[in-house]
């Protein structure tokens, strides 16, 4: 447990990025062309809706939107977590004398308590994506011609981004770090699915409906009432 939580915060903070140079060897006979990202007890693959038996341009892609989706859900159930009772960490604003209630409540604080985020939020997201398109997508004008929307040589989420140079150099040990950063993601996105309908069930944060902390929060205190 302790070593998939070092994995969790490490692929948080470096998106895992590949140093070793990695060359994609598609294997028809694979799952998913031999993809890392299964593990015993499926290690042949959980595939019930068969994604993975599309051409392996297509297969690629959806790996690429996996392990993004992936880690926007890592960061956004961290932040739903850090941000709700009893810790709540807020660095857009001080919220020390009241609780201002569930996750999926705050951007309505936000907005009102610093409208400027919104635009600098959508501007760094268009660096990123920006960033993701040259480094590994084909330039629009080749795509028809080429057939392919990804570069060949581009492995899906190796974005060039490891400040803390958290990434191992051997292929092997990489590739492993890759698998745990997909299955951490997987749980994810189906941990801030169940997150987020709890919460929009009876309007709990997730630590209160635990018992876990107090409730504090007064619905008449958000700046956007429905």
């Amino acid at each position: 447990m302790m070593k998939v939580s070092a994995a969790f915060l490490a692929l948080l903070v470096s998106g895992v990025s590949a140093l070793a140079p990695l060359t994609l060897k598609p294997d028809a006979k694979a799952f998913a062309y031999g993809l890392p990202g299964a593990l015993p007890p499926v290690s042949g693959g959980f595939d019930p809706f068969n994604f993975a038996d599309k051409e392996w341009e297509i297969v690629k892609q959806y790996r690429e939107a996996e392990l993004q989706h992936g880690r926007v859900a890592m960061l956004g159930a961290l932040g739903m977590l850090v941000t709700e009772e009893p810790i709540e960490f807020h660095p857009l604003f001080q919220a020390d004398n009241k609780d201002i209630g569930p996750a999926i409540r705050h951007l309505d604080e936000v907005r009102a308590v610093s409208p400027f985020f919104f635009e600098l939020l959508a501007f760094t997201i268009g660096i990123l994506e920006f960033n993701r398109a040259v480094k590994g997508w084909t330039a629009p004008g080749d795509v028809l011609g080429t057939g392919r929307t990804l570069k060949p040589d581009y492995f899906p989420g190796d974005v060039g981004f490891d400040p803390l140079g958290l990434a191992p150099e051997d292929p092997d040990e990489f590739l492993e770090l890759h698998t745990k950063e997909l299955q951490n993601g997987r749980l994810a996105m189906l941990g801030w699915a169940g997150m987020v309908a709890q919460e929009l069930v009876n309007g709990k944060e997730i630590f209160v409906n635990l018992g876990l902390a107090q409730d504090r929060f007064d619905p008449s205190s958000l700046p956007v009432q429905f």
